[in-house]
């Protein structure tokens, strides 16, 4: 099986355990995140666990998958290394510091926890991390404004605190957040 077969497999095996679920603003399948944050990556490098895990990204924290059932479906496709690789890019960017774990801690708090433990998270999690904030950031500006500035602020803070992904990537994602915020500025 050649790599893009593989990476239709992860896409199919990702799409099935979002299941019904859509993104916030549109009526797109949640897919659709996940897939163009593994796009965005893959202009970047090629390493197949890399793509995976931008791919399943957020199956651990929304959808039934557990970490198990992402490390048997893996096993079909990849090598042990590759595998273990992937599996654990996926926890490092499954959020810890949610509401549900954390109902005592407001918002401003459990992000500024999820910062701090992201800032420990591999290098190849962060590159994966400033797609999914590029890829966020655009959506959440166009769709919901009242939110948007909030979030950008929370999205400039992680890119702030996490500096060991791909520099451009970073760049990249921080050039947005900077533009975005100017807009809203611009806008008072």
């Amino acid at each position: 099986m050649d790599r893009s077969q593989i990476i239709d497999k992860i896409i199919e095996f990702a799409d099935q355990g979002h299941g019904d679920q859509t993104r916030k603003y549109s009526p797109d399948r949640y897919i659709v995140h996940p897939v163009r944050v593994m796009k965005t990556c893959s202009e970047y490098t090629d390493s197949l666990p890399i793509l995976a895990a931008a791919i399943l990204h957020d199956v651990l924290e929304d959808t039934p998958h557990t970490q198990d059932d992402i490390s048997t479906f893996l096993k079909n496709y990849m090598n042990e290394e590759e595998r273990n690789s992937t599996l654990n890019m996926v926890v490092e960017l499954t959020d810890v510091y949610v509401k549900e774990n954390f109902p005592k801690l407001n918002r401003y708090k459990r992000k500024k926890k999820e910062i701090k433990r992201l800032k420990n998270i591999s290098s190849d999690a962060q590159t994966i991390k400033y797609a999914d904030i590029l890829d966020n950031a655009s959506e959440i500006s166009l769709n919901d404004p009242g939110f948007a500035e909030r979030y950008l602020q929370e999205c400039h803070d992680v890119l702030l605190a996490l500096k060991d992904g791909n520099p451009q990537l970073r760049q990249t994602a921080i050039d947005l957040i900077t533009t975005e915020q100017k807009k809203f500025k611009s806008q008072l």
